[in-house]
């Protein structure tokens, strides 16, 4: 009678189109393999250490592997794609920065919509910028920064590590506030943009505390102001650029984790219970704080939180990144 009526079943499942590997049937013992978070850069960034950071514990939590897979090329916006045609299924998720909220003012011909194609998970970590420069700049503070900028814009460098990437925002966002134009420098990468400021080649030059912390303590760039709104304890003498007249800068490189749109309810619970725990694992915490990133407020790390802040971010970087005539391919 027990087999004869699980044929039965499979048959009735069989003809609504759930078979047996049906998100429908599955989501209770989901995960049953390796998840694979994309990455869309390449591995050894910002962006790809947080996501290696984060895999371990998440796996723990969900009793599966959770593998990274870097897919690079054009600002994420491959890995984007890559993602939003996945199979909703859970296995496939995608960790971006905020270039997820800048993708849709600056690729004209962008395949996805960040708003519209994914469910959402949480945000995970934000790392703040710094306004740097090079250490023999005529400016000792941001007061004479200011000055300086406005008096001598058509010889000052800004330089920044390509389009689109959060340094070029961050300059952009600087140039408009106090309302002047400089040379503008891009390069392929932070590395070599950090390289020329170090020698002198270039004179400012905004980059994430992950990478600029040491310079400022061994006195190798100047420093005009952290870019987020609170001062940052690893560097607790530095004004951010608010307190000094930017009312209302504020640029970090916030991470958030997002599925396939589709994705059933209870696979993305299991995935931010995961995400959770990740967060609050002590080895992590300690990394991130060692790197001088702040792990996003348990309130955030929610699907309501993360589509807050998309939302947001979209409507401050697009009329920027309009106004600044900047386009991709």
């Amino acid at each position: 009678m027990k087999l004869k009526f699980k044929t039965l079943l499979m048959a009735a499942l069989a003809a609504l189109g759930l078979g047996a590997n049906s998100p429908v049937l599955s989501q209770t013992a989901w995960p049953e393999k390796p998840v694979t978070l994309v990455v869309p850069f390449a591995a050894g960034g910002p962006t790809d250490l947080v996501a290696r950071l984060i895999a371990v514990p998440m796996g723990k939590s969900l009793g599966q592997t959770v593998l990274i897979e870097n897919t690079v090329g054009a600002g994420g916006t491959i890995a984007g794609a890559r993602v939003a045609r996945a199979t909703p299924n859970g296995y496939t998720l995608f960790i971006h920065h905020l270039g997820m909220s800048t993708a849709p003012a600056l690729y004209k011909k962008l395949s996805f919509d960040p708003l519209k194609d994914f469910e959402y998970i949480g945000q995970v970590v934000d790392v703040p910028m710094t306004l740097l420069a090079r250490k023999d700049f005529p400016a000792a503070n941001f007061k004479e920064l200011e000055a300086y900028v406005r008096a001598h814009k058509d010889k000052i460098s800004l330089a920044n590590a390509g389009l689109g990437a959060v340094s070029h925002l961050c300059g952009l966002l600087f140039m408009s506030q106090i309302g002047v134009e400089l040379n503008t420098i891009p390069y392929k990468g932070t590395g070599p943009a950090m390289n020329d400021l170090l020698g002198g080649q270039v004179d400012l030059l905004c980059d994430q505390t992950t990478t600029t912390v040491p310079m400022i303590k061994d006195g190798r760039v100047k420093v005009y102001g952290v870019t987020s709104l609170k001062r940052l304890s690893v560097l607790p003498n530095v004004p951010t650029l608010d307190e000094q007249g930017l009312k209302g800068f504020e640029v970090k490189v916030w991470h958030g984790i997002y599925a396939p749109k589709g994705t059933p309810q209870p696979v993305l619970e299991k995935i931010n219970v995961a995400l959770r725990a990740a967060l609050q694992d002590p080895v992590v915490k300690q990394r991130m704080a060692d790197l001088s990133s702040d792990i996003a407020p348990m309130d955030k790390v929610t699907p309501a939180g993360l589509k807050s802040q998309l939302e947001a971010e979209i409507a401050k970087w697009g009329p920027v990144i309009r106004k600044a005539g900047i386009y991709a391919d």
